[in-house]
């Protein structure tokens, strides 16, 4: 969450209300039922990811995790600070499991910083600027990129990044992931691997079945 707040329940037994710094993972597995709705008035802003779970993993025991703003993996160098919501950034590995190797890095570099941050080779990668308007991304070179643009990274082991500003902040995260190079076929709220395993699904969830009783029984109580 980056402003407001979420209050937030699933049929699991997880539930509470997260507000601005605070960050949720869950891995739905097999199969979980979320709920979430605004818990306060006013304007409720957040980033929201989705990150696929390879063939051998879609059937897994759901999990969740849930990080308060105070405990996020900080790390402050040469005007760089970077929230490690998940994976490693200067040192520091955000106590965060994910089940596809990923990296999630929220960074905010003063006027004139610069940071290299290592990327594995071949992993999928982009950067969305959240906040400045002339951020440089690749290249001292290249052009400056303004907040609510999304850059996708061709291949190499690393991003570069310049805040250009003399007077403003540069915010942005850093996703990556290892690919998992499987086909995908995805219907509202489900993603699995072939149409006839989406079949599947849908049919075990509207009939309470093979992970989904207790969403069920959930469902019925709410």
């Amino acid at each position: 969450m980056l402003q407001g707040a979420m209050t937030h329940e699933d049929f699991q037994g997880h539930k509470g209300t997260i507000g601005a710094g605070d960050l949720q993972w869950m891995t739905a597995g097999k199969g979980i039922v979320h709920s979430e709705m605004p818990a306060s008035h006013g304007t409720q802003h957040g980033l929201q990811l989705w990150i696929n779970l390879s063939s051998k993993h879609k059937m897994i025991e759901p999990r969740y995790q849930e990080v308060h703003n105070n405990d996020v993996v900080e790390a402050k160098k040469d005007g760089v600070k970077v929230r490690v919501i998940a994976g490693e950034a200067m040192g520091k590995r955000s106590p965060i499991y994910t089940k596809t190797p990923t990296m999630y890095l929220d960074f905010t570099l003063d006027p004139g910083s610069h940071i290299e941050q290592p990327i594995p080779v071949g992993w999928n990668a982009f950067v969305y600027v959240l906040e400045g308007e002339d951020g440089v991304f690749g290249s001292v070179k290249s052009m400056p990129i303004a907040s609510h643009h999304i850059l996708l990274l061709g291949s190499g082991d690393g991003l570069e990044a310049w805040n250009k500003s003399s007077s403003e902040a540069l915010r942005f995260i850093l996703v990556g992931g290892e690919p998992l190079n499987e086909s995908v076929v995805q219907m509202g709220p489900f993603v699995m691997n072939t149409e006839e395993e989406i079949d599947q699904t849908i049919e075990d969830f509207e009939n309470g079945t093979n992970g989904f009783e207790r969403a069920k029984h959930w469902s019925s109580q709410a």
